[in-house]
């Protein structure tokens, strides 16, 4: 298998309200909520990069897709990194993430590995953390 994603998808409670969250408050792009004519078909797709996309999805609709029990949230199963080229850019992009309705989770800060750092959950419990790492050049 070649390492290459393409779509991350993370399931949410409630698809409108995600959607505000990331396209409203984040400004990520998309064109909203498409396939709701299909039962269980209402998704959200998101462009973060070329040739990556975030996906939301309500949780029952992946459970049932992937034909599994849906579980109880667990924000530390996965984490979503996200960085950036300055420590002010980090504090932008948490005070931005608060602005829309964002628990931070752990403020921005020095890391123990030399970088700067800091945490927040979405809406639906899901853990970012959004990242100055001194030895990763970000190209836009």
């Amino acid at each position: 298998m070649k390492p290459r994603v393409t779509v991350m998808t993370i399931g949410v409670d409630d698809l409108e309200r995600s959607l505000r969250f990331y396209r409203d408050g984040l400004g990520f792009p998309t064109e909203g909520i498409v396939g709701a004519e299909f039962e269980r078909g209402g998704v959200v797709f998101f462009d973060l990069q070329p040739g990556l996309m975030l996906a939301i999805w309500p949780r029952e609709n992946i459970a049932w897709d992937a034909n599994i029990s849906q579980s109880p949230h667990s924000p530390t199963e996965c984490t979503i990194g996200h960085n950036v080229g300055s420590t002010e850019e980090v504090d932008a992009v948490m005070a931005q993430a608060k602005r829309a309705g964002a628990s931070i989770t752990k403020p921005a800060g020095e890391t123990f590995w030399g970088g700067y750092a800091g945490y927040f959950q979405d809406p639906d419990g899901h853990l970012w953390e959004i990242v100055w790492n001194p030895q990763m050049k970000i190209i836009d």
